[in-house]
């Protein structure tokens, strides 16, 4: 690898590499040591295709989620079985691995700003501004060159994306997901994220709690007809596979969805 070449977006592989080397040394005592990541299912990620992969998952933090998914991604690809033991596994890290943000998050503030070199494709949101929902006859229209680096992201690597948009839990899945699926038709994978609202802050930087149990689970490739199924039908789908359908509501025991709110408001509160 020259020491120079960048990739799609202009990024320079060198300094990527070793963003993703240092902040990976800093951070994975937060998943093994201060609490556990338990996961499952890591063998899925070594049988996948290197280009064209959309990985897609409930959310909890801004940032805590996609390190964890950072960290099990290039430990399964360096022989790791559902665990990050070793760091080692960090030193030549996959560099085409990418995710979806929201520009306001991502520029606010310098750390922000070097995370989001490290693979961050920044999109505005047309929901939301200034961390509240719009109004209907607010919502922004999409920006075609969003869509566009999602695109050029996928025909290089793979994309992390958090289809509901925010971390509050059981909020709708945006239809943006399902026509980024059909439209480039990736594999897309389910992921399911537990632990990490409890052990970390909103933007997932301050640790908030030790001794927590964070769960991360890598589900088989989703069966999608991209030609057939509608829009709807995919967005029901992307529900079920991370687990924030409606119905799942019924089978959550009341104390817990209360708890839940309970932590959203405390964190909203801090932030």
């Amino acid at each position: 690898m020259g020491l120079f070449k960048r990739n799609p977006f202009g990024h320079i592989l060198f300094i990527k590499k070793w963003l993703i080397r240092v902040f990976g040394a800093l951070t994975h005592r937060r998943y093994r040591g201060f609490n556990e990541l338990h996961i499952e299912g890591s063998d899925i990620i070594k049988d996948l295709p290197q280009t064209n992969v959309l990985f897609i998952s409930n959310h909890q933090t801004y940032f805590a989620d996609v390190v964890a998914m950072f960290h099990v991604f290039n430990a399964s690809l360096k022989g790791r079985h559902d665990n990050i033991k070793n760091i080692g596994y960090l030193w030549n890290p996959k560099l085409n691995i990418y995710y979806v943000a929201a520009k306001e998050t991502m520029q606010a503030g310098l750390l922000p700003r070097v995370l989001s070199y490290v693979g961050a494709i920044t999109v505005e949101r047309t929901w939301r501004a200034g961390g509240k929902d719009v109004a209907e006859n607010e919502k922004k229209e999409v920006n075609p060159n969003d869509t566009e680096n999602i695109k050029i992201a996928l025909e290089d690597g793979w994309v992390i994306t958090f289809p509901q948009g925010t971390t509050k839990s059981f909020k709708p899945v945006r239809k943006g997901t399902a026509h980024i699926i059909k439209q480039h038709k990736p594999i897309v994978v389910p992921i399911v994220i537990d632990g990490f609202r409890r052990s970390f802050d909103k933007k997932g930087l301050r640790l908030k709690k030790k001794g927590i149990l964070q769960s991360f689970i890598i589900k088989e490739p989703l069966q999608i007809d991209y030609d057939n199924e509608t829009i709807d039908e995919i967005v029901e789908k992307i529900e079920y596979a991370i687990e924030q359908h409606p119905s799942f509501l019924k089978v959550i025991p009341r104390e817990t969805i209360e708890e839940m709110k309970e932590l959203d408001r405390q964190r909203q509160w801090n932030y």
